[in-house]
């Protein structure tokens, strides 16, 4: 652990980048350093983990980074430091004269914000968040929002697939002791956003009102042999001491011929004295045929109701790759496949909080508009890659719900823009010129918009939800897509798309920074 002292500098208003400093002091040498700017949040390509690959992501996030900024702000240490910095000629890099700027502006106290709420499901090239305020310290800005957006995005979306893929079953976060140090404080609340329904992280669980979950380790087993006991004895003290919250791990010895059978002498013991176990947990060999036999074994026992945590490297497809074999397999043992399926609960750990396969979400944050002569002016970035050219000025975000009340299509205008008097929506898609998509008015059941404010001049205007009901507002959006968009392997696209008329401002700008350049 840091030093609070020092972490006041690691993540305080220094946690950025070099560059970000150095333009915010060319900023103001120049005296462009207050000019109003406005700066896009959003991803370019969903993740795409190899053998699979997600069509759509959910959002987090927003709440612990609007708390991050309301409570930063420059220190004098930051300044001491920054006067240390020398450039490669042994002179100070920054300046007295900016660093007193700094001093007396270094927060986000100027900021606006507009963003897509947590929960939500959210498409390439659309705007997640949208910053605008002073030039120098929306520039700023950048390093701790991609920091902090893009990883609890990522994590909320493969949590969203592992949720999917396990028919709704519950899902038990498990990586704290596997991710990247603290971080795992941020991937567990997007774990419990997009899908997982508890996590054995403790202090987490306490801070966003959940008990935590968990059962016990093979060292306790381990333990209790090498003093000359067996495992029974093992299960026993811990069902003694949890009667009423007793999961015992199996397969510390043999699954089947020790650990099962001694779980069910424990489990009737508890029944006499009137408590009911919860569970056992398998964490290595072939979980399916486990399952099957374990399912077996404790229902020919009259434990039917009793829960089978799995656990060990699991992942979307490995997951349905059990349900697909317990589908399979469990008619052969006379079972009802459902019924064993319907009893797993899924402990995933390494796999979500790494998001394996797909470690980093490609968010970025570009300009697209800045305020000169009291009027916006809108920029971009071009490319001969149309992908990495942005889409300029202030924009809204509509989705499209067709007449069965799916979600069909997310719309990019440009903020002016009036959809509600549109006789057709022409829609361009972001990067593919000449591919267009018509939809009648008639079509459509419902048009909604996406943004909605969170800051105004640094001022929270935003209720902030609950968890239950950022997960309401997950399951509503999850709800309304397509089957086949939520598929893990192959996902059909989303159409997100491009009005008319910001297709067409694009196409000028870009004309008119060729001209300039030449």
């Amino acid at each position: 652990m840091l030093k609070k002292f020092n972490q006041k500098i690691t993540e305080g208003f220094l946690y950025t980048d070099q560059y970000q400093l150095a333009m915010a002091q060319l900023f103001f040498k120049n005296g462009y350093h207050e000019v109003d700017a406005q700066f896009d949040h959003f991803f370019r390509k969903y993740p795409d983990y190899g053998s699979h690959k997600a069509g759509y992501c959910i959002n987090a996030g927003l709440e612990w980074f609007i708390d991050w900024m309301s409570n930063t702000h420059i220190t004098k240490k930051d300044i001491s430091f920054l006067k240390k910095h020398k450039n490669s000629k042994g002179k100070n890099l920054f300046h007295d004269d900016f660093l007193k700027w700094l001093e007396r502006n270094g927060s986000f106290e100027s900021v606006t914000l507009k963003a897509i709420p947590e929960g939500r499901v959210v498409h390439p090239y659309e705007p997640i968040t949208v910053v605008s305020g002073p030039l120098a310290i929306t520039q700023i800005l950048e390093t701790p929002l991609l920091n902090q957006l893009n990883y609890q995005i990522l994590i909320a979306t493969k949590a969203s697939r592992l949720k999917v893929i396990s028919r709704g079953n519950k899902i038990l976060e498990f990586g704290t002791r596997r991710a990247q140090d603290r971080g795992a404080n941020a991937g567990v609340r997007a774990a419990l956003i997009g899908g997982a329904d508890f996590t054995s992280n403790v202090g987490i669980s306490y801070n966003l009102g959940l008990p935590p979950k968990g059962t016990h380790a093979h060292s306790m087993i381990q333990f209790f042999l090498s003093l000359g006991y067996n495992e029974l004895d093992a299960f026993n003290a811990f069902a003694d001491l949890y009667p009423d919250d007793c999961i015992l791990l199996v397969d510390t010895i043999d699954s089947l011929n020790s650990g099962i059978p001694n779980a069910i002498k424990v489990f009737e013991k508890l029944k006499r004295k009137g408590h009911k176990p919860l569970g056992i947990r398998l964490d290595s060999g072939d979980l399916a045929f486990l399952s099957i036999k374990a399912a077996k074994m404790l229902n020919q026992a009259g434990f039917d109701d009793v829960s089978i945590v799995l656990s060990n490297e699991l992942d979307e497809l490995n997951i349905w790759q059990i349900i697909t074999q317990i589908s399979i397999e469990a008619p052969k043992e006379g079972l009802d496949a459902d019924s064993i399926v319907n009893r797993l609960v899924f402990g995933v750990g390494t796999n979500l909080i790494t998001s394996s396969g797909n470690p980093s979400l490609g968010g970025v944050y570009k300009l697209v508009s800045v305020k000169n002569d009291n009027a916006w002016k809108s920029t971009l970035k071009i490319s001969e890659n149309l992908e990495k050219s942005t889409l300029p000025g202030e924009k809204n975000i509509f989705r499209l719900y067709d007449k069965f009340d799916k979600a069909t299509a997310d719309l990019i205008c440009s903020a002016n823009e009036n959809i509600n008097n549109k006789s057709v929506f022409l829609l361009h898609h972001p990067v593919e010129k000449n591919v267009v998509r018509k939809i009648s008015p008639k079509e459509l059941s419902s048009v909604e918009s996406l943004l909605n404010d969170i800051l105004i001049d640094g001022k929270l205007v935003y209720e902030f939800p609950s968890l239950e009901i950022i997960r309401s507002v997950r399951d509503y959006d999850l709800e309304k897509l397509h089957d086949g968009v939520k598929r893990i392997i192959n996902p059909h696209y989303y159409h997100v798309s491009v009005s008319e008329k910001l297709i067409l401002l694009r196409q000028q700008l870009t004309e008119k920074i060729k001209k300039q350049k030449n």
